[in-house]
């Protein structure tokens, strides 16, 4: 196992990872070392920041596994029966290795049989984000942003199930947190 593993995975494949190791905790020991590994060591970029190299669900790429031929597979949410041959469900260890590679980059992974196999990211021939980009004309940024920013403090200005008192009208409060995101309606 290398310990200088990098991966970068979108807001949304980190959320359904996450939800995938909590679900597998003692289940499935391959998948959560391989999630535990993924997600410990991972970038979060948003959607329209990742590197159209990179692979996320719903991607499709070509992979080697250890000396194998490459295959081309689509990173499915789940088991399409319709695609037979054509997906690998993010439940795979396979899928779960390749989610987060970029173009070049390998995973190596336990295998059921005690050995272990390298997973390697050859290309990726479409990505959903990328597609999505391009369908709206927008560019990649020349610096994608990491989603790690600090994170707002809020502090509670009313208590809805708090008592109310006759006189007592409730005031809205504008509190100023120092996050300035205008969100995406102002976009």
């Amino acid at each position: 196992m290398s310990h200088d593993e990098a991966f970068q995975l979108t807001t949304k494949d980190h959320a359904i990872l996450d939800v995938m190791r909590e679900r597998a905790m003692g289940r499935d020991p391959i998948a959560c070392e391989i999630l535990r590994r993924k997600l410990s060591r991972a970038t979060l970029m948003f959607g329209e920041d990742v590197a159209p190299t990179v692979v996320t669900l719903s991607s499709r790429v070509q992979f080697r596994v250890d000396d194998a031929p490459a295959e081309t597979r689509i990173i499915s949410p789940d088991n399409m029966r319709g695609l037979v041959g054509q997906c690998l469900p993010i439940s795979s260890h396979r899928a779960l290795a390749l989610i987060g590679l970029s173009e070049g980059q390998s995973m190596t992974i336990p295998k059921s049989d005690g050995g272990e196999e390298t997973i390697t990211a050859v290309q990726v021939v479409y990505q959903p984000e990328a597609a999505r980009r391009e369908r709206l004309g927008l560019a990649l940024p020349a610096e994608p942003t990491a989603v790690r920013r600090p994170a707002p403090i809020l502090r509670l200005v009313h208590d809805a199930d708090g008592p109310r008192e006759s006189g007592q009208g409730v005031q809205p409060m504008v509190v100023d947190c120092g996050f300035d995101d205008p969100g995406p309606s102002a976009a």
